[in-house]
């Protein structure tokens, strides 16, 4: 991975820069010792690391702005980070770069139940707002596998989903509004407690850009009332081939489950180890929840079973309780961790069109043996947002760039057939260099024209999401 040079200039004057930020910040939001940055150094992407010149942490949007204000004058780079789970890179430092974290903002601002919003201050993490709506009979929808981690502000950056995304849609299908800070400091207003503003769909644009537009403070999120019921059930199959055919059948047949996650055999194997699921001996399995009375339950999951019964399943397990069904979702919500103890790997997150599933699990099989890695897959079949996880050991020389080169091949696969290098976890440094295998010049040049709008300076971020040659091209011609 290249890194660009940073500028000394910049770090010469960490001095001047640590005085002005004493004079907005109290001293215990100012981080500036070697051994205390250290932790700032990477994100979930642990492969690449380089500790930031400082880190700060404001806990009110007005402190938020003044650090945007006095790091525009001096034109200090300035990284914003939620609570670094980014699996993409995305919170990754410059040597010369400020990490401006909101980890300390997690205060509920409001709460309105007749609109069904909430308004969170964006370090509050994904499950705590629905911790703060749930004695009332509401939930968040998006539900992000590191939820109990993960802050409202890198959802928003990443457009995070969610198991449960297939029927509630993804981040920006649950955001009414923001209050964000832009690079010179000027606090906006967004959108808010309604379900379309008037006007540019300026929200679209803020969702999913990767910190590049701003500094997302406050949001006004969609709470949902808590359904009746719900109720997963388990497919087995004797091939990945079998299993993508089936979600695709349930698609097509215009069936809306609340999920549907794939599993693989090596997924199966280790979660097994790791949680003892009770999952049976099969190549892939699907895990389906429906919801609603259980009236709905049992109307859904009957037409759910007859479509899988014509592609001949190993075995169908249906929950009878809530217990049954908390082992039905163990191994799932056990997959990450369950991989991690086999080595270590990379997690991709390509998507692609569900047609596609059976013939892209195929060649992801033969890329996997090509490389000599192997390839987990655990992901959000209902809407073909992919997470391979390529294993790879990172004390053998090699093996990480190869692993790599693996991941550069599957998701160029995945925009061949269709779909797109990133479903949830963002483009950051990951998928960088990848992005013109995706966009055309002129695509990638609109891009950058509306971070120009945001961001002259091209201070926030710094260095992910557009190919470096290319973004160097563009900010010397202009």
């Amino acid at each position: 991975m290249e890194f660009p040079q940073p500028n000394r200039a910049i770090i010469e004057r960490k001095p001047e820069l640590v005085a002005k930020l004493h004079g907005v910040l109290p001293e215990s939001a100012i981080i500036t010792a070697p051994e205390e940055v250290k932790a700032y150094e990477c994100d979930a992407l642990s492969a690449y690391r380089c500790p930031p010149l400082l880190a700060v942490l404001p806990s009110t949007t007005d402190e938020v702005s003044e650090v945007m204000r006095i790091c525009s004058q001096m034109g200090v780079p300035v990284v914003p980070r939620g609570a670094g789970t980014s699996l993409a890179g995305g919170s990754l430092p410059t040597q010369d770069a400020v990490i401006l974290g909101v980890a300390r903002m997690r205060e509920v601002l409001e709460v309105d139940y007749s609109n069904r919003v909430i308004r969170v201050q964006t370090g509050m993490t994904n499950l705590a707002v629905t911790g703060a709506v749930e004695g009332d009979g509401f939930f968040y929808a998006p539900d992000p596998s590191s939820q109990l981690a993960c802050a409202i502000a890198g959802n928003i950056a990443m457009n995070s989903g969610g198991a449960h995304c297939l029927k509630y849609g993804v981040t920006t299908n649950n955001l009414l509004g923001v209050t964000m800070v832009l690079a010179d400091g000027e606090v906006v207003e967004i959108g808010g407690a309604h379900m379309d503003a008037g006007g540019y769909d300026l929200l679209g644009v803020i969702c999913g850009s990767e910190g590049q537009l701003g500094v997302v403070t406050e949001a006004t999120l969609r709470i949902l009332p808590k359904p009746e019921g719900a109720k997963p059930a388990l497919f087995a199959f004797d091939s990945n081939e079998v299993a993508g055919a089936c979600v695709a059948d349930i698609i097509r047949a215009g069936l809306n489950p609340v999920a549907i996650e794939f599993m693989d055999r090596p997924i199966i194997r280790a979660t097994e180890e790791y949680a003892s699921a009770g999952y049976p001996d099969c190549e892939a399995l699907l895990i389906v929840e429906v919801e609603g009375s259980e009236q709905e339950q049992a109307d859904q999951l009957a037409r759910i079973i007859e479509i899988a019964k014509h592609h001949n399943p190993v075995e169908i397990r249906e929950s009878q309780s809530e217990e049954e069904g908390a082992r039905i979702w163990l191994g799932r919500k056990s997959a990450f961790g369950a991989m991690g103890q086999m080595g270590d790997y990379i997690c991709l997150d390509g998507t692609i069109p569900v047609g596609k599933l059976p013939d892209v699990l195929n060649r992801i099989a033969a890329l996997g043996e090509e490389y000599g890695h192997m390839v987990g897959n655990v992901f959000h079949a209902g809407d073909g947002n992919m997470h391979p996880l390529i294993l790879f050991n990172a004390n053998e020389p090699g093996q990480l760039e190869s692993a790599e080169a693996l991941g550069a091949e599957i998701l160029k696969l995945c925009v061949d057939v269709g779909g797109c290098l990133t479903g949830e976890h963002g483009v950051g440094v990951e998928k960088r260099e990848l992005m013109t295998h995706q966009f055309a010049p002129d695509d990638l040049a609109a891009q950058m024209a509306v971070k120009d709008v945001f961001d002259p300076q091209w201070i926030l971020n710094p260095s992910k999401v557009f190919p470096l040659d290319v973004s160097a091209a563009w900010r010397a011609a202009e």
